[in-house]
C-alpha cells in the first residue's frame, strides 16, 4: 500500500518511512503544504499521515483539498497532545482517525490496519476466499494448510484484488498501488500481466483460478458472490 508522509520534522517523518517500508508499504514524503499537495494531485495514496503544524500553513486544508477532489485515501491526523479542537475539525473534515504526539509505530500500524479492515468490511486479518486463506498479517497464503509460496509482489498483488472483489482495477491502479509513484520509476505495463500470469500459476497448481480474471483491455478482478 502507498503512504504519503505529510510531517516537516525530518527524523520523525524518516523513522516513520523507515518502520512502514518493513512492514511492505510504499512510502513518500512531504515536509510542507506545498509539496504535499503536489504529491497528493499527481499520486494515488491508500494513507496520508498528516501532521497539522506544517511551516507552509495548517494541514487541514490539504485534507479538505483531498477530499474535494474526491482522493480515495484514508488519513491519520497527528496532532499535539491536547489538540481538541483541531482533532475535532479533523474529523469533521472526513479524517479516518488521528494520533496524539507523541505515539508509537506499532499503534500507528494498527491503526493502519484497523481502518484497512474497516474500509473493506473485514472482521480481521484472515481472507478466506475460494479454499485459500490469506493471513494478511503474517503475509502467508495457504490452501488445506500447505502454503502457497508468493514473492512479495505477489502477495501485495492479491492482497489488493481481494480488498476490492468485485470492482476492475486496471493495470495502472494495480501498478500504481505496487510500485508507488510510476512517474519516477521504469515504468512498463507488462510487469503487472507476468505477475499476474506467475500468480495463476502458483494458485493453478491448488485449485482452479477462473476466478481471477482478465477483463480485456482495461486489467483484472476477483469475482466472488
Amino acid at each position: 500500500m502507498n503512504v504519503l508522509i505529510v510531517e516537516d520534522e525530518q527524523n520523525l517523518s524518516r523513522e516513520i518511512g523507515i518502520f512502514l517500508a518493513k512492514e511492505n508499504y510504499t512510502c513518500d514524503i512531504a515536509g510542507s503544504k506545498k509539496e504535499a499537495s503536489e504529491k497528493i494531485y499527481v499520486n494515488n495514496y491508500d494513507f496520508i499521515l498528516l501532521d497539522l503544524g506544517l511551516p507552509d500553513g495548517n494541514g487541514l486544508s490539504l485534507l479538505e483539498e483531498a477530499k474535494n477532489a474526491e482522493k480515495e485515501a484514508s488519513f491519520i491526523i497527528l496532532t499535539a497532545r491536547g489538540a481538541t479542537d483541531d482533532k475535532i475539525e479533523g474529523l469533521n473534515l472526513g479524517a479516518d482517525d488521528y494520533l496524539a504526539k507523541p505515539f508509537s509505530l506499532p499503534e500507528l500500524h494498527s491503526r493502519m490496519q484497523a481502518i484497512t479492515r474497516r474500509r473493506h468490511g473485514l472482521k480481521k486479518n484472515v481472507v478466506s476466499f475460494f479454499g485459500f486463506m490469506m493471513d494478511i498479517q503474517n503475509r502467508t497464503v495457504t490452501f488445506s494448510e500447505k502454503e502457497v509460496t508468493l514473492t512479495k509482489k505477489e502477495f501485495d498483488i492479491l492482497h489488493y484484488l481481494l480488498l476490492n472483489k468485485n470492482r476492475v482495477l486496471t493495470r495502472l491502479q494495480l501498478t500504481e498501488h505496487i510500485w508507488g509513484n510510476i512517474l519516477e520509476d521504469d515504468y512498463d505495463s507488462n510487469y503487472m500481466d507476468v505477475h499476474i500470469k506467475n500468480l495463476r500459476k502458483k494458485l493453478s497448481t491448488y485449485a482452479e483460478t477462473d476466478w481471477l480474471e482478465t477483463v480485456r483491455g482495461i486489467g483484472y478482478k476477483v469475482s466472488m458472490k
